[in-house]
């Protein structure tokens, strides 16, 4: 009898690569933060958003680190991250030309459903760079989708915020801040932060997720679907936000891996199904999974 393992093993075999990528770009941010442009072919040619690579920090280091994908731009990706250890500390030591291996694309990504263009993409530190993955998904795929971005960090975001001249009615005129790349794409993005930066509202991301949803009419809600990425409390309080409005919500969760290919289960989180709670793997069962059946 096949096994569930076996399942996933069979659905993700010839999707998942491993290549020597090569570093084009390296830019550093406050608070320790770097986005990374690998030309990784392989990887990039098979990314959706909601995926992940693991990465090899160092030739020293045997455990690999996983890292969203936040762009795909030919055969390049982009990846940010926030140093936390000595691993990360080691990658972002490397120059452009370095090697960089790379094990991926992932993970099962975002679904959309046609019937509900309203996208409301949340996320929060560094789980950010899945919702710019989907935003540019988004923009170049077909059909009447109109997403909206609302991003959050309590460190200085990890690009130079800008005053969007995109239109915002639901909002007060002094929330401004934007992410110039989405602004550049014509896509709505407003910050939200504790910090006191300028532009950005103060306060929770959920709190301004709520204040545009309570702006919708039940027409405009019923087209709605909310994505969202970041750390564990904050995807806890999307998914009430969601369930408040009755809306779908699918969430990319952040756990601690080792193998991130489904072998050592070291991901797994409850998951309620049809026949009872489960455990599931956020490497390949995920990491994106439906909001409501996540056990919190």
């Amino acid at each position: 009898m096949t096994t569930a393992a076996q399942q996933s093993a069979q659905r993700n075999r010839n999707t998942i690569f491993v290549e020597d990528g090569v570093l084009l770009r390296i830019d550093k941010f406050p608070g320790d933060q770097f986005i990374m442009r690998i030309r990784s072919s392989k990887c990039a040619a098979a990314a959706k958003p909601g995926s992940f690579v693991h990465i090899t920090c160092d030739d020293t280091l045997p455990m690999r680190r996983p890292l969203s994908i936040m762009r795909v731009d030919n055969d390049c990706i982009d990846v940010l991250y926030k140093v936390v250890g000595d691993g990360l500390r080691w990658l972002s030591a490397k120059r452009p030309g370095d090697s960089i291996n790379v094990l991926g694309p992932i993970g099962q990504p975002f679904r959309l459903s046609a019937d509900r263009p309203n996208t409301l993409l949340i996320g929060g530190g560094v789980g950010i760079p899945p919702m710019v993955f989907l935003a540019d998904h988004l923009r170049q795929s077909t059909g009447d989708w109109a997403p909206l971005a609302i991003f959050g960090s309590e460190l200085p975001f990890p690009f130079e915020s800008q005053t969007s001249s995109i239109n915002s009615s639901w909002l007060d005129a002094n929330v401004s801040a934007t992410m110039p790349l989405l602004e550049k794409w014509g896509i709505p993005c407003r910050l939200a932060s504790l910090a006191g930066f300028d532009g950005c509202f103060k306060g929770y991301v959920t709190e301004l997720a709520d204040q545009w949803l309570s702006s919708r009419t039940a027409e405009e809600l019923g087209k709605t679907e909310v994505f969202s990425c970041g750390p564990t409390p904050m995807l806890k309080a999307v998914a009430a936000l969601a369930e408040k409005y009755d809306l779908p919500c699918q969430v990319s969760l952040e756990e601690f891996m080792a193998c991130a290919v489904g072998g050592c289960a070291g991901c797994a989180v409850r998951i309620r199904t049809k026949d009872g709670d489960a455990m599931k793997r956020v490497c390949v069962d995920g990491p994106v999974f439906d909001a409501s059946t996540v056990v919190w």
